[in-house]
Order: C-alpha cells, then sequence, then structure tokens
C-alpha cells in the first residue's frame, strides 16, 4: 500500500466522524523535529503543531499543541489548566499513557482523553497541521473542526 493511501487511527477518527482533513506525508530519516518537518512539507512553522503530554502537581494529565518552534512554557501552561505546576512526561511514560510514541504523538485518539490546551496562535490560522498520531504522517484540518473531534482551550501557553 503506498503511503499516501495508508489511514492512521486519527484519519479513521476523522472519518468516521466526517470531518475534512488534508493528509501529508514524509519520509522519517530518524529524528525529525518538527521544524523539519514544516520544512520537509514547504509549511509555514507558525502553522505545524506538536502536541506534549504534561503531568500536574495534582498527578493529573495534560495536553498541550504548541507550534513546532515554540517551546511551551510550564508556568503559562499550569495556570492555563489551574495547577501549581506541571512538568513534561518521560518518554517512557508516553506510549503506555496515549498510545503514542514521541514524535507522533497527535491530540486526537488517546487511550482516555485529558484536558487539552492549544496555543492562542492556531486562531491565526485557517487550518492548522498535527501529527496524524505516526511519525511520517501529519493531518491538516481548521480548529473549528478539530473542536468537533476534542473539547480544548486557548490559551497563551508559549515562550
Amino acid at each position: 500500500m503506498d503511503k499516501n493511501d495508508e489511514k492512521t487511527n486519527v484519519m479513521r477518527v476523522l472519518d468516521q466522524k466526517k470531518i475534512p482533513y488534508r493528509h501529508h506525508c514524509y519520509v522519517d530519516t530518524g529524528a525529525v523535529a518538527g521544524a523539519e518537518v514544516a520544512k520537509i512539507l514547504g509549511e509555514d512553522p507558525d502553522k505545524v503543531f506538536k502536541t506534549l503530554v504534561t503531568v500536574g502537581a495534582s498527578k493529573r494529565y495534560y495536553v498541550f499543541v504548541v507550534p513546532v518552534e515554540k517551546e511551551l512554557d510550564l508556568k503559562k501552561a499550569a495556570k492555563a489548566v489551574g495547577e501549581k505546576n506541571i512538568e513534561m512526561i518521560k518518554s517512557k511514560e508516553l506510549l503506555p499513557l496515549t498510545g503514542y510514541i514521541h514524535g507522533g504523538c497527535s491530540p486526537i485518539g488517546m487511550k482516555k482523553f485529558f484536558t487539552t490546551t492549544i496555543d492562542e496562535s492556531a486562531r491565526n490560522f485557517d487550518t492548522i497541521m498535527f501529527s496524524a498520531g505516526k511519525i511520517g504522517y501529519q493531518v491538516e484540518l481548521s480548529p473549528s473542526d478539530l473542536a468537533k473531534v476534542i473539547r480544548f482551550e486557548y490559551a497563551q501557553i508559549t515562550v
């Protein structure tokens, strides 16, 4: 099967809910960082987002979706979700917790839904891109269509 025809779980969820999206594929050359993904796909890196999973002082988990070239501001992120502080989860915890591996984490289709916050810069775009749940695959859709699949809030959460 051609990589362009292959469906990820994220794509199946979007298809099932009849949400319009575009998928983009790229060749995984090993450790492809988000900024490189944007460059490979010829996209504005401000429009390409990465999905980060954190844990709060309360031991609750939170998902933050930020532009690939930006850093998550842990203080702003904690404030956005009402936590005293948060920290990134360890890479080895990601797969058992979400069902995704590092570099292929998507806010759609995690094993369990976690409170999700998207950087408010996403409002500047008609569509945003993020992982389709597998390294080498991205989906592009409007934030308003994403809101039909998962619940999220917007907040200023980057450095």
